[in-house]
């Protein structure tokens, strides 16, 4: 690291212009290459994946999105003249926009089913050429003012779907401009100096920059959701600007106590430059254990994820020693400047202040701290005794948004459930399998919970009627449940279906009927996640305690991290339950009425959360393993530890919660749910478990710490977290360059 941080700060502008140089270069290669994302989900070896690929197989589907124009009119019904003639027109036009595949009118022969029953709402089905997230925004904008013009007095007219609701969000932009605005407020708090605030965010979005870019090949390589940037912004932004900061601060140390710009930024790489990189590593090798769930939903995600989080620690080590040699001593304030110019150096340790007097009162109470940090965990955390997984539909859009009044405007219309279709997708293959599906379609108008039943065939392969098939032949009928899509009785309806009504009648026949449809694939999903949730939670805790063990030489201090890391992943899905699942927080944030945690949010907010707090319990450790290196003195390793990192890591918290409060406001409800959940769980990370448990667990299990079996000892690796610092010298300055 000494060597790599010396010659970027000689060669600062070499460094500066080859940064520059690859994000024009990436920028033109995203641009050329254009992302592909694929919001499909297909679980192999569940009942909706295999309804899915039965459908694929006999008559794919069309690429685009399929959305809906929703009209209601208060006086009359849709079907009048004037009505129909206005709509009827509006459609036409609708039809010969840029990007608009087809559009399904309920006045053409056969859509009378697009009627409601009190004839006051209709809607027409909208296919796109493309998926959602490959759409312009632009041009589902042009559809959504078409369709809307059509507006009068007595007749409203919405658009629903996941085109429409895309294109009403926030920009990511917007959204991440004001992330940044946030941590900047902090920095500048923080620092004092506009340079040094500029820095970390600086490096922050080169870095998340070049791997929102780097998506665009990779969508092409593997599947990749159109989540993977909002997600890579979210989390590249928010350590980014933390590795920067941790970096930024030991730099401004150096410079404080006399050292001269280039041997202080060598210092700074080797000390809390290695740290960032083990703990990015971290974070990556958590995001990678996203790939033991088996679910290439996921697997896009962690491998979108690990790419930014990568380029922000690159831009850290490499792009920030470079700015250092621009900068100088300007990133101290000019009063910082002015002390150093008259000679008064700093030993950047404030004895006497809030922190210092923190850790010195830990070890006094650290009985009774221990047991009140615990017992408050225990408590942010009794909600999720109550999670359930499940999917947000519509009605949790923005209140405002034409999604959501689409949404509402079906459901008063047609009943909740013809917002979340059951699709029964069978195979048949003789004629006692086609009398079997005949007497399971009668039968379903009887179930319990199930509203209207239609049924249609695929087209192919269907053979007479009496007469052996000539090939196995599918068969869809759709099935609307009296229910809402989100509701727990949606999810015990598709379980009748599939355990109770469908092997009544397919049993002693070689007739398949599978339960499809996007509200059975996210309730399989859900159920996929929870069943393989404790491998991922095995593997990430199996590989940080070993991480931990090799940089560390302990074996208390890793299970001291694992056992704090499950009461803060505990806290933030408690809070997640009770902000999202009962709704105490759902009117505030303008997300509609309660809804399920998304079913696929735990393994990925597992992931993400593991690593972040292995960050701040590898800079805080590593500071009192360093002391400890010194003195052999457990309690001083522990209170200059904790005086060192305390006001860094609850800075570096306060900013990665700004960054996540801002993506809350995106209008998404799963995004929203990350935000939440990565915000809360940080600040009880820093502020209850870093400044507070930790310090006081390790207090009193005293010398205990840091033992280390010797046979264990000789056999592992050594891995220095932070590299000793060099002794260094304090130069004088020449006083041009303190201004």
């Amino acid at each position: 690291m000494s060597a790599l941080a010396r010659w970027c700060h000689r060669h600062r502008f070499i460094v500066i212009s080859t940064w520059i140089c690859v994000l024009i270069g990436l920028t033109l290669m995203s641009t050329a290459v254009k992302a592909s994302y694929d919001n499909s989900f297909t679980l192999d070896g569940t009942g909706s994946g295999r309804a899915q690929a039965l459908l694929h197989q006999s008559a794919p589907a069309q690429a685009g999105d399929s959305d809906q124009i929703v009209w209601h009119v208060d006086q009359g019904t849709v079907t009048d003249p004037a009505v129909r003639q206005r709509l009827s027109a509006m459609l036409e036009q609708v039809s010969h926009l840029p990007e608009v595949a087809s559009v399904d009118s309920p006045y053409l022969p056969g859509g009378e089913v697009q009627v409601a029953p009190d004839g006051h709402t209709a809607f027409a089905t909208l296919t796109f050429a493309k998926a959602a997230d490959n759409l312009d925004p632009a041009d589902v904008k042009h559809v959504i003012a078409v369709a809307k013009a059509a507006r009068q007095p007595g007749l409203d007219v919405e658009l629903g779907g996941q085109a429409v609701a895309h294109a009403e969000q926030a920009p990511l932009s917007a959204v991440s401009a004001v992330g940044i605005a946030g941590a900047a407020v902090i920095l500048l708090i923080a620092f004092g100096s506009l340079f040094a605030m500029a820095l970390p965010i600086a490096t922050a979005v080169a870095g998340v920059s070049s791997g929102l870019m780097l998506m665009a090949p990779l969508s092409h390589l593997m599947s990749v959701t159109g989540i993977a940037p909002i997600l890579g912004a979210l989390i590249g932004l928010g350590v980014g600007v933390d590795y920067a900061l941790f970096i930024v601060t030991r730099h401004r140390r150096g410079l404080k106590s006399g050292i001269d710009p280039q041997t202080s930024t060598v210092t700074a790489l080797t000390t809390s430059g290695r740290a960032v990189l083990f703990a990015g590593g971290t974070v990556c090798i958590a995001l990678l254990g996203l790939l033991t769930l088996g679910q290439s939903f996921l697997d896009g995600l962690a491998f979108a994820a690990v790419i930014t989080v990568a380029c922000t620690v690159l831009a850290a080590v490499t792009l920030l020693p470079a700015l250092f040699g621009v900068f100088g001593l300007r990133v101290l304030s000019r009063r910082e400047r002015r002390r150093l110019l008259a000679g008064e150096v700093d030993d950047a340790r404030n004895e006497r202040g809030l922190w210092a007097r923190w850790a010195r009162a830990v070890p006094r109470f650290r009985t009774v701290l221990s047991a009140a940090a615990v017992a408050l965990m225990l408590l942010v955390s009794l909600p999720v005794l109550h999670l359930r997984l499940g999917f947000a539909d519509a009605s949790n859009d923005p209140a405002s948004s034409s999604s959501r009044k689409a949404y509402e405007m079906v459901a008063d219309g047609f009943g909740p459930g013809f917002n979340g279709p059951l699709f029964l997708v069978a195979q048949t293959r003789s004629a006692a399998d086609r009398a079997a599906l005949d007497r399971l379609d009668h039968a379903l108008a009887g179930v319990p919970g199930v509203a209207a039943v239609q049924t249609r065939d695929s087209g192919t392969g269907s053979a007479p009627a009496g007469s052996p098939a000539a090939a196995p032949a599918v068969t869809v009928t759709q099935v609307l449940p009296a229910t809402a899509p989100e509701t727990p009785a949606t999810s015990a309806l598709i379980s009748t279906l599939r355990n109770n009504v469908i092997p009544s009648y397919t049993r002693g026949t070689t007739l398949e009927v599978y339960v499809g449809g996007l509200t059975a694939t996210f309730d399989d999903f859900a159920a996929v996640s929870s069943a393989k949730l404790p491998w991922l939670l095995a593997a990430i805790v199996g590989s940080s305690f070993l991480l931990l063990v090799i940089a560390f030489r302990s074996l208390l201090i890793p299970a001291i991290t694992a056992a704090v890391n499950l009461l803060s992943a505990a806290a933030s899905f408690g809070v997640l339950t009770a902000v999202f699942q009962w709704g105490w927080g759902t009117g505030v944030l303008g997300i509609g009425a309660p809804t399920p945690v998304e079913g696929y949010l735990p393994g990925l907010v597992l992931a993400i959360l593991f690593g972040l707090s292995l960050d701040y319990q590898v800079f805080l450790v590593s500071r009192m393993a360093e002391e400890w290196s010194h003195s052999r003195d457990n309690a001083r390793a522990v209170i200059v530890g904790q005086t060192d990192t305390a006001r860094v890591i609850t800075a570096a918290a306060a900013i990665m919660i700004a960054v996540f409060v801002t993506f809350v406001f995106l209008g998404q409800v799963d995004v929203a749910e990350f935000g939440v959940g990565l915000a809360a769980a940080v600040a009880l990370d820093a502020f209850v478990l870093r400044t507070v448990l930790v310090p006081a667990l390790m207090h009193l299990f005293g010398r205990a710490n840091w033992w280390l079996p010797g046979w264990l000892d000789r056999r592992l690796p050594h891995l220095a977290v932070e590299a000793p610092a060099p002794k260094q010298r304090a130069s004088t300055t020449p006083q041009s360059s303190l201004v």
